[in-house]
C-alpha cells in the first residue's frame, strides 16, 4: 500500500533516527528529499510547498519544546503535519444508515460496496445491497455474486429501471439496518447520467454519499471530487486500489482539500481488505513507525492469540508457531502489510523477494512443516541434510524447497530481531516523547 511514498518516507525517518549528526543543514536536506517524494506520489504542488514550509518553520524557527532534542522535535513535527494533511481524525461510519455510493467507471465501486456490506455485517448490523447500475450490463450480476459470497441480500430490478429499484427496495428492506445503493459508474461531466444520479439522491435521501476514488487517479481526483460533490453532496470518500499503485498521493491530498473526509481505504482484492481510515495509524505505518493497534485488531479477527502476536513481533516464533498460524496469518492480509504494522520493521530493508516468496508458498510451507517432528519444529537448528531429505520425501517437495523454507524462516527471524538494535532503541526512546500520540 502506498509503496513508493511509504518507502521514501520511511527511509527519511531511518536517516533521521540513526543519523550521527542532525543540524539545520541535515533538516533542510531531509525536507528537500521529502518534497521530491511527495511530488513523485502526485501530491498537489501547492499543498506540498505549504506542508514543507510549515514543517521548516516549526522545526527551525520555533522554540523546541522542553525535553526534546532537535532530532525528536523534527520527527514529531513531520508526523503531526502529515496527520493534519491527511485528515486529522478517523471518520468511519456507525449506526443505521442509507448509503449511496458514487464513482467513476472502473473505480472498483461495486467490489467496494460488497466490502462495505461485509464490514457492517461484522459490526453486528443487518445490511442489504441495491443495484442501481443498469448501464453496465454485468453490474447487477456482479453485485448479486458478491452478495452471495458474503451472505447479504441484493435487490435487482427486473425491468432495469433504477428509480423503480429504489422504490421497491425501500419497501423490501424496510427492516434492514444498512441499505447500500450501487449507482452507475460515470464521468462526473456526463449530463444524462449526472441528472440520473441527482434524481436518485433525491429519492433515496441518503444519510451518507460516499465517493469511490481509485488511488491511481492522481491529480484529477480533486476535480472529480468537486464535480460529484456539486451533484449529490459527497459526505465521505473511499480510496480504492491502494494495493495496486505507488501514486496515491493525489487521491488522499485532494480529498483533504475538498473537505470530504476519507472514511475507508481498500487495501487488497479480498472482501475483507477494507480498513476504516485512521490518519494517525496510517501516517505511522507510512513513516515505518508501525501500527500495533491495527495489527492486534486483525489478529483478534483472525482468532490469533495475543501471545502468538507477541512472539512474532519479538522474533521468537518457532516453526511450530508458524505452522499453527499460517491460515490465520493469511486471514490478516499480506505478509508485507502485516510487517509494516510492526514498529521499526517499516524502516528495515526487508528483501522484496522474501516477502513475495512467503506470500506465494504458504501452502507448500505448511506441508513441509507438518512433515517435521515436534522436536524439529521447536528447534529448527537440528535439521541437517539427512532430516531435510526425509522431510522432502514426506511432504512431496524437493530438498531445495525445504532448504528455502529454513533459510527464509531464519531471515525473517533475523529481521524481526533487528528491533533490538541501536537504531530501534533510539526510535523507541524518541516515541516516548510523543505523549501517547502514536498508536503503540
Amino acid at each position: 500500500m502506498f509503496d513508493n511514498l511509504g518507502k521514501g518516507l520511511s527511509n527519511l525517518i531511518r536517516k533521521l533516527v540513526t543519523g550521527t549528526n542532525i543540524d539545520k543543514k541535515a533538516v533542510e536536506e531531509i525536507l528537500q528529499d521529502m518534497k521530491k517524494i511527495l511530488l513523485q506520489s502526485d501530491v498537489d504542488v501547492k499543498l506540498t510547498d505549504e506542508l514543507i514550509e510549515t514543517i521548516r518553520k516549526k522545526c527551525l524557527e520555533e522554540k523546541i519544546p522542553s525535553g526534546l532534542t532537535l532530532r525528536e522535535h523534527v520527527l514529531k513535527v513531520i508526523y503531526e503535519e502529515l496527520v493534519r494533511l491527511l485528515g486529522k481524525e478517523p471518520a468511519g461510519l456507525a449506526g443505521k444508515k442509507r448509503i449511496m455510493v458514487v464513482g467513476l467507471f472502473g473505480s472498483g465501486k461495486t467490489t467496494t460496496i460488497a466490502k462495505l456490506g461485509k464490514y457492517f455485517l461484522k459490526q453486528g448490523l443487518k445490511p442489504a445491497l441495491i443495484a442501481l447500475d443498469y448501464h453496465r450490463a454485468a453490474a447487477p450480476q456482479q453485485l448479486q455474486e458478491l452478495g452471495q459470497q458474503i451472505g447479504i441480500p441484493v435487490y435487482v430490478e427486473k425491468n432495469n429501471n433504477p428509480y423503480d429499484a429504489v422504490k421497491n427496495s425501500l419497501v423490501k428492506f424496510e427492516k434492514y439496518d444498512i441499505l447500500i445503493f450501487d449507482t452507475a459508474g460515470r464521468n462526473a461531466l456526463d449530463k444524462d447520467l449526472a441528472n440520473e444520479l441527482k434524481k436518485l439522491g433525491e429519492m433515496i435521501k441518503p444519510d451518507e454519499v460516499l465517493l469511490a476514488i481509485p488511488a491511481d487517479l492522481g491529480k484529477v481526483a480533486k476535480q472529480q471530487s468537486e464535480e460529484f460533490h456539486k451533484l449529490v453532496g459527497v459526505t465521505g470518500v473511499i480510496i480504492t486500489k491502494m494495493d495496486g499503485t505507488a501514486k496515491a498521493g493525489g487521491a488522499l491530498s485532494a480529498t483533504s482539500v475538498t473537505g470530504a473526509k476519507v472514511k475507508f481505504i481498500g487495501i487488497g482484492e479480498r472482501i475483507e481488505d477494507l480498513e476504516v481510515y485512521n490518519p494517525e495509524r496510517f501516517v505511522s505505518r507510512l513513516l515505518g513507525l508501525g501500527d500495533l493497534e491495527t495489527l492486534l485488531e486483525k489478529a483478534k479477527e483472525a482468532e490469533i492469540k495475543p501471545e502468538k502476536v507477541e512472539k512474532i513481533i519479538e522474533g521468537k516464533f518457532t516453526l511450530q508457531d508458524f505452522m499453527e498460524q499460517i491460515e490465520s496469518i493469511k486471514k490478516m492480509g499480506s505478509l508485507s502489510g502485516i510487517l509494516k504494522m510492526v514498529p521499526g520493521l517499516g524502516m528495515a530493508n526487508i528483501p522484496e523477494e522474501l516477502l513475495e516468496t512467503q506470500e506465494g508458498k504458504f501452502k507448500k510451507y505448511k506441508a513441509i512443516i507438518q512433515s517435521l517432528t515436534p522436536e524439529e519444529r521447536e528447534n529448527p537448528d537440528i535439521i541437517n541434510s539427512t532430516r531435510i531429505k526425509r522431510c522432502a520425501k514426506g511432504s512431496g517437495v524437493s530438498e531445495t524447497d525445504v532448504r528455502e523454507l529454513l533459510t527464509q524462516y531464519n531471515q525473517l527471524k533475523k529481521v524481526t530481531k533487528m528491533l533490538g538494535g541501536r537504531g530501534q532503541k533510539d526510535m523507541m526512546k524518541m516515541l516516548k516523547q510523543f505523549g501517547g500520540r502514536l498508536p503503540f
